[in-house]
């Protein structure tokens, strides 16, 4: 190789290695380049990473110093709180879950007297033996095994139920535990000492109550009898003394006794009923009973108060509401002598009407009945209405001023209508007139609903004749109901140009102008046949007059529906009959009533023959209870009135000498209580030896003669002039 050859290849061996050399060295750069880059970042990380660092130290220096403090303030938290488990004078401790105590106050500590033994870590069951050993704990009549047995069976249960025990110093701590989820128990001793007295004394306090209590009741019990005894003497013989011929100032002062004795007695029965409601005593004593029977019971009491004012008594019973329920009567009695006796005391003139209405259910067996009693007297300012319903009060007025009472009528009726799980209301306009009611749930005596009454065999159109717009509208209601055309007219003069083509005149006795006897007689002069019925509040007066003769049958009023319903089916064929001349007969029976009364009073069977002058009806005393069994065999009578307290045998005695006897001969004759106790249960104890009516002292003429009719057999004559008497 020449030499030129040779210096080309080693020049472009120096050339290929200068390229290789910038080519390192542009490598070289950019690597340079990147790790600048990476570094810088780098430094910033670095950088970042020392900020975070210097963050977190100092958040960790907050911490530690809020955790410091935190720490200081549970350390003072606690030292207070144990500092007042200190303090307070029950005992506190706690017990792990090994049940070794953890610490315990000074009042815990303190029966134990500075035992060593009882310290943090001591066993509940050794503080057990201690309390026994050492004689601090008053076990009882249990020995101190049984007891120590007693309390740790009851400290291993889940949740310990509190206990009182009694220490040896008579004082009573009442230890109760909780244990925690963990099994850790918290345990406090209260010293109940001072409560336990204090129950003590309550107990001694609530005994010498009730003795106080009963003594009362007796008491009440002994002077409701002895003021009734002779409180039956002066209301009966000033009743009697009224019917007897006296002067127009001997009358007002008989008036004035029987009213002050009435006054007296209504008086006693709030009061003592009152009191019963206050000890809540009074008991309810369900039975089934006759409702629209009750309301005209005690219709039939106000009556003469009623007619006395010129007032007219009305009941409007819903036709198709039944009226016999489960309940008890007497105390619905009482309730609806109180508000229908309100009624006719503060209504002058106009009416009072008892207005029942309700929606029976079968299925359920009773009944939501409404009965309201409105009445057109002087009525309540709004400002009143909830003021009388307090006890011992009535609306202060100039106008109320004159009508007496305690007060306590309304209040009383509100506890007894609470008391049977109904309510009472009230509206009223001053001087137009109120209306009182109360609503009550009552079981109903039987599952069947009344059946729709019969239209009366002959009946087409009836004639009702009433000068009270409510009456007429109540007669033409129910007539109508059983499919009777109603022409009704309110006076005598327009009843007598409305005859043409009816059936039946049905007329109120007293009206303006022509009263119902002078327009029965007036009919009769005209040669009018129609049978006719007379309404009248005062049937016995009614049949003493000699238009009477013209009359069908008088009827009480209000007359009952059933009783309605009856005499129309009655009259009915009547109206065939009269067209042929004939007249309804008077069926009587074969023999007088025979009735046995046993009293020993002699006032009192005074007061009885007198109240019964007018029955006609054979009658024999009895003055003790022996006597009475011996005249009942004798006499065979058909009911008997039965005093209770008697001489050698009383009432209740006799009658079940009575009872026995019937069981070996039969039959069941209806004996009538006659006693002066009116306390809650005397009713009871009477009924349970087999008397089957109740009647409280004083005696009332409507009352006896009520229980003479109602009693009075078939086979017997109808003892009095009553309300069923047909005229021929």
């Amino acid at each position: 190789m020449t030499l030129a050859n040779k210096l080309a290849v080693e020049r472009r061996g120096r050339l290929a290695a200068e390229r290789l050399l910038e080519l390192k060295q542009a490598e070289l750069s950019a690597a340079n380049r990147k790790l600048g880059r990476h570094a810088a970042a780098l430094q910033g990380e670095i950088t970042e990473t020392r900020a975070q660092v210097a963050t977190v130290k100092t958040e960790n220096e907050r911490v530690k110093t809020e955790l410091g403090q935190a720490n200081q303030k549970v350390e003072i938290a606690e030292r207070r709180l144990w500092h007042s488990v200190q303090t307070i004078t029950d005992g506190f401790a706690f017990f792990n879950s090994d049940n070794q105590m953890i610490a315990a106050n000074a009042s815990y500590l303190a029966p134990f007297n500075g035992l060593e033994v009882i310290r943090p870590g001591v066993h509940y069951v050794t503080i057990l033996q201690a309390m026994t050993d050492e004689g601090i704990i008053n076990t009882g009549n249990l020995a101190a095994d049984d007891w120590r047995q007693l309390m740790t069976e009851r400290w291993m249960q889940p949740q310990p139920e509190p206990i009182t025990v009694r220490m040896w110093n008579n004082q009573y701590i009442k230890l109760v535990d909780r244990r925690g989820q963990g099994g850790d128990i918290v345990s406090l001793g209260l010293n109940i000492t001072e409560s336990v007295r204090y129950e003590k004394q309550l107990k001694t306090a609530r005994a010498e109550a009730e003795a106080a209590s009963r003594a009362k009741s007796a008491f009440l019990a002994n002077m409701s009898h002895e003021i009734r005894t002779p409180m039956n003497g002066v209301v009966g013989m000033s009743e009697l003394l009224g019917d007897t011929g006296l002067s127009e100032e001997q009358q007002l002062y008989v008036d004035t006794i029987k009213n002050s004795g009435e006054a007296l007695l209504v008086i006693i029965n709030d009061v003592l009923d009152y009191s019963k409601i206050e000890a809540e005593k009074l008991q309810l004593h369900p039975e089934p009973f006759d409702l629209e029977r009750c309301i005209h019971e005690v219709i039939m009491l106000l009556q003469s108060s009623a007619r006395d004012k010129n007032l007219t008594l009305l009941v409007d019973f819903d036709l198709f509401l039944p009226t016999t329920y489960v309940g008890d009567p007497g105390r619905m009695r009482q309730v609806l002598t109180n508000l229908m006796g309100n009624a006719v005391k503060f209504t002058n003139e106009g009416h009072v009407l008892v207005r029942v209405t309700g929606v029976p259910d079968v299925e359920s067996g009773f009944a939501n009945v409404n009965i309201a009693i409105e009445d057109t007297g002087i009525g309540i300012p709004s400002d009143k209405i909830k003021h009388i319903f307090g006890e011992f009060n009535q609306v202060e007025n100039e106008r109320n001023r004159q009508f007496d009472g305690t007060g306590l009528g309304l209040a009383i009726s509100q506890r007894l209508v609470g008391l049977m799980g109904g309510e009472v209301w009230v509206t009223s306009e001053d001087g137009v007139g109120s209306c009182f009611g109360f609503s009550i749930p009552l079981s109903l005596s039987t599952a069947i609903l009344p059946e729709h009454p019969p239209v009366p065999e002959g009946l087409r159109r009836v004639l009702v004749v009433d000068d009270i717009e409510a009456n007429r509208t109540i007669l033409c209601r129910q007539l109508e109901q059983i499919g009777l055309g109603v022409v009704t007219c309110a006076n005598g003069a327009e009843a007598l140009q409305n005859l043409t083509d009816i059936d039946l005149v049905l007329t109120d006795h007293n009206m303006p102008e022509m009263d119902g006897l002078e327009l029965a007689e007036t009919m009769r002069a005209q040669g009018v046949e129609t049978p006719i019925l007379l309404l009248s509040s005062n049937p016995s007066f009614a049949a003493s007059d000699p238009g009477a003769a013209h009359l069908h049958a008088i009827l009480q009023k209000p007359v009952p529906r059933a009783e309605l319903f009856d005499r129309l089916q009655s009259v009915g064929p009547l109206v065939t009959r009269t067209t042929q001349g004939d007249a309804p007969q008077i069926v009587k029976g074969p023999r007088k009533m025979r009735v046995l009364a046993a009293e020993d009073n002699k006032t009192n069977r005074l007061v009885f023959s007198k109240m019964i002058k007018d029955a006609d009806i054979d009658l024999e005393f009895a003055v003790d209870g022996i006597e009475a069994v011996e005249k009942f065999q004798q006499f065979d009578p058909d009911m008997i009135f039965m005093d209770i307290s008697m001489p050698k045998m009383d009432g209740k005695a006799a009658t079940v000498e009575i009872r026995k006897i019937e069981t070996d001969t039969g039959g069941h004759v209806p004996i009538v209580a006659l006693t002066a106790h009116a306390m809650d249960g005397d009713d009871a104890g009477i009924l349970a030896s087999g008397i089957d009516y109740y009647l409280t002292k004083p005696l009332r003429k409507p009352e006896i003669h009520g229980k003479l009719r109602e009693l009075c057999p078939a086979e017997a004559l109808p003892p009095l002039p009553n309300k069923d008497l047909q005229v021929g």
